[in-house]
């Protein structure tokens, strides 16, 4: 079915084109040359396409006459004409054209045949190099949905396509689009100036209303990428149809508290917006215009146009065209009334009421991308011609292909203006205006973008007369967030949010990431509600600290005392309080605690790896011994005044195997066997503890306790036998009565950690470390102050009761009193 559609549109254009070429008169639509431009106007408009049952040209002349679209097709005659009266520029050379209204993307092909026609026919095979048509570059489409229909045709002989108004990205494909040029800047930089106004008036809840083809769905689709990664939410969207409900798109925005519209669409759509929305009274809203609407002569003089708000818009340059004016004063009438009944290519302007006045107070948009278009292909026909002074060199073979080579490496200046193209074939010059609809019903220029220039982007915002007075329009959904507090998304818009207040040790960057509360690093600290972090103070105890000194001169003195009572000992060794204390176990009681003391000055200064290991190893091990010990005396007290006598066999196998070695020996090797499997799986190491004091960092030793705790069973559990053994001999003998002694030192003890354990539990700054040692440091003297100085007591001052008579004397007195 196509084929045989594709077949009889051809043959219809053909029989069209004949007919014709045998009755066409000279109009403004062609002038004869050297070298034949094309030109697609669409200087009507099809509003609703009927629907046909066969395939049949359309009258164009039927349809809405655009204004705008008519100036540009006289901008292009009064080009050439400039061009063909030009001494410098092709200067034996003519330019001729064949302009045609292209006024349907569908129906309107007898045109683009013609143009690519040779001698009346079509060869779709041909070779290259032949039979080409005479047109050596196509001027036009203005639309993208033309262009799209039009391009294919022409990029098969690679005939250059320069579009003065076609926009969407596609056509920057080379792929696609190899011979494909454009004076005019793609959406994707329209669509960059509109995001850029938003975020310069912090516009963040916006209205999108595209037209439904080819240039506003790839607006749409421009506008989502770029503003992806901004504060921007597209909070409504709609594509613009003949059909199209306004008043229900009003009503839908309204609902959404939008402020922000931005009408990306056609002139047609774009009057069809601004009209309904006087007509719906929608009022104090700022509607942002594309290049295509935002000069627009009709609606900033309409009536109830300042009741809809403000109007801002991204432009193309009005560049004033020298000669242009007086080109319409003394060629247009003449041509209206030549033309007004002509049928061309079986197309009729139907311009016969149109003055000269209002042909040039029309929209100047797009002026210079025509007016740069058609010299761009005259000046690289300049250089394939090597065209000198005074002529031309004509004997040269034009092929399409070149012109389009050198269009791509054009770079010369128009009207004080750069014209060159980038590789895709984009203008890669010129700058967009940012106008106002002031109250004069005029586009005032606020502001502008350049390409490829610094400042690139500037907006006055003092000369903008807002509708709220001199305020700043909001667009926005929800408010901003107090200082410190965290974006929380509402919905699918990161717009609309809660506002949520960042806990401690975490802080809100806005400019990165107002969405997230970041947390501080380790080394760092912050109170609610903060936007940055503070630094932590690293906190230990130094060996300088008064505390520390006071801790370690303590340990000294321990250290002294227990050499003097190791002394005092070794002399009184024979004597029966030495031997009742334990005789040679007194100097390994006291080697342990010697031992044990050195643990104290590992708690101070910088923790390593060394420091943490020592800190426990030394009291664990010899304290153990020292506990071990004290089970053994107490032992031995009840054995020799309780259990010798209901358990003889009892005493003389402790006796006989030296049981109180066997235990102590048992206790060291058990307990080291035990430290050397914890620590070395979990060692002790230098630990930040930061959860305490949210601005200081305690340095500490890490020691994991499940896997310690092994080691550290064995004290209590000596220390439970100690104390039911001591407890068993509290009536023995006086000086026999060791066990009260042990009994009150392992209070002492058990007191001691209580408190530290409880201490502990509160209170964990660095001087945790300081109150550590200071229980280890008691613990050692509790033993020695109430074991053996009481002991040494009675060596120097009471020395009658260090003999054997007195200890007898007091054995056979409890003997008398048990026996009662």
């Amino acid at each position: 079915f196509m084929k045989h559609f594709i077949a009889a549109v051809c043959m219809m254009g053909l029989f069209l084109q004949g007919i014709t070429k045998s009755t066409l008169r000279r109009s403004e639509f062609q002038l004869e040359g050297d070298y034949l431009l094309g030109g697609l106007f669409d200087i009507h408009f099809i509003s609703s396409p009927p629907s046909q049952k066969r395939p049949e040209a359309i009258d164009c002349s039927r349809e809405i006459f655009l204004l705008p679209n008519y100036r540009r097709f006289q901008l292009m005659r009064f080009t050439v004409e400039e061009i063909n009266n030009s001494t410098t520029l092709l200067p034996n050379v003519t330019l001729g054209y064949e302009l045609f209204d292209h006024c349907s993307d569908t129906r309107s092909f007898t045109d683009i045949l013609k143009l690519i026609s040779v001698d009346g026919s079509i060869q779709p095979w041909r070779e290259p190099s032949k039979n080409r048509s005479k047109v050596i570059a196509l001027i036009g489409p203005f639309t993208s949905t033309h262009t799209l229909t039009v391009a294919p045709f022409f990029m098969v002989d690679h005939i250059p396509v320069v579009s003065y108004g076609s926009s969407a990205s596609v056509f920057s494909e080379k792929r696609k689009y190899p011979s494909f040029l454009r004076t005019v800047h793609p959406n994707q930089d329209t669509v960059g100036v509109i995001a850029m106004i938003l975020q310069h008036f912090s516009w963040r809840w916006v209205a999108f209303l595209h037209s439904n083809n080819d240039f506003g769905v790839d607006g749409l689709e421009m506008f989502i990428k770029k503003i992806k990664n901004t504060d921007i939410c597209l909070a409504y969207s709609k594509a613009l149809a003949e059909d199209t409900d306004y008043s229900l798109v009003f009503k839908q925005m309204e609902k959404q508290n939008l402020n922000v519209i931005i009408v990306f669409a056609p002139k047609i759509y774009a009057e069809a917006v601004i009209k309904t929305a006087i007509e719906q009274n929608v009022t104090n809203k700022v509607w942002i215009a594309d290049d295509g609407w935002s000069l627009n002569k009709k609606l900033p003089n309409m009536k109830g146009i300042r009741n809809i708000g403000t109007v801002l818009g991204v432009a193309q340059p009005v560049v004033t065209i020298p000669g242009f004016d007086d080109f319409i004063y003394s060629t247009v009438g003449r041509a209206i009334k030549a033309d007004a009944e002509q049928q061309t290519c079986n197309q009729v302007c139907n311009c016969r009421n149109l003055t000269a006045g209002q042909i040039i107070a029309a929209d100047p948009s797009f002026s210079f991308p025509m007016y740069s278009a058609v010299h761009a292909v005259a000046r690289a026909l300049h250089n394939i011609l090597q065209c000198e002074t005074d002529r031309c060199d004509d004997a040269i073979p034009v092929q399409p292909s070149m012109v389009v080579e050198e269009l791509r490496k054009s770079n010369f200046t128009l009207l004080n203006q750069s014209v060159l193209f980038d590789e895709n074939g984009d203008p890669n010059f010129g700058h967009f205006s940012i106008v106002f609809w002031n109250h004069s019903g005029n586009a005032q220029e606020v502001g502008f973008y350049h390409f490829n220039q610094s400042p690139d982007f500037y907006i006055n915002n003092t000369q903008i007369q807002w509708h709220t007075d001199e305020e700043v329009p909001i667009a926005i959904c929800s408010p901003e967030c107090p200082t410190g507090y965290a974006r929380k998304t509402i919905g699918i818009h990161k717009c609309c949010f809660r506002c949520e207040i960042c806990p401690p040790q975490t802080y809100v960057n806005i400019t990165e990431d107002p969405y997230n509360c970041i947390s501080c690093k380790e080394t760092e600290w912050s109170e609610e509600g903060s936007t940055s972090c503070n630094l932590r103070l690293v906190e230990y105890v130094p060996f300088t600290d008064s505390r520390a000194i006071l801790v370690m001169a303590g340990t000294f003195i321990l250290l002294g005392l227990i050499v003097a009572v190791a002394l005092l000992f070794a002399v009184n060794y024979h004597t029966p309080v030495v031997r009742s204390a334990g005789g040679p176990m007194c100097f390994l009681i006291l080697g342990c605690l010697t031992l044990c003391s050195i643990s104290v000055f590992f708690y101070f200064g910088k923790p390593t790896n060394a420091s943490c290991v020592l800190r426990y190893v030394p009291f664990l091990l010899c304290y153990s011994v020292c506990l071990a010990c004290f089970v053994v005396r107490s032992f031995q007290i009840v054995c020799i005044f309780k259990i010798a006598a209901k358990f003889p066999k009892l005493q003389s196998w402790w006796i006989k195997y030296h049981g109180q070695w066997l235990l102590i020996t048992g206790t060291f090797s058990t307990q080291a066997m035990l430290i050397l499997i914890s620590f070395s799986s979990h060692p002790p190491r230098p630990y930040n503890e930061t959860s305490w004091y949210q601005d200081q960092i305690i340095l500490s030793c890490d020691l994991n306790l499940a896997v310690a705790s092994c080691s550290f069973i064995i004290l209590p559990l000596l220390c439970c036998l100690c104390f039911i053994f001591s407890y068993m001999g509290k009536d023995l003998p006086k000086n026999y009565n060791e066990a009260k002694a042990i009994t009150f030192c392992l209070l002492l003890l058990i007191l001691t950690w209580i408190v530290f354990a409880t201490e502990y539990l509160l209170y964990r700054g660095k001087y945790i470390h300081t109150l550590n040692a200071l229980a280890v440091l008691s613990s050692l003297y509790s033993f020695l102050l109430w074991y053996f100085i009481p002991k040494c007591h009675i060596m120097i001052f009471q020395a009658h009761k260090n003999t054997q008579k007195y200890f007898q004397g007091l054995i056979q007195n409890y003997t008398k009193t048990i026996s009662q």
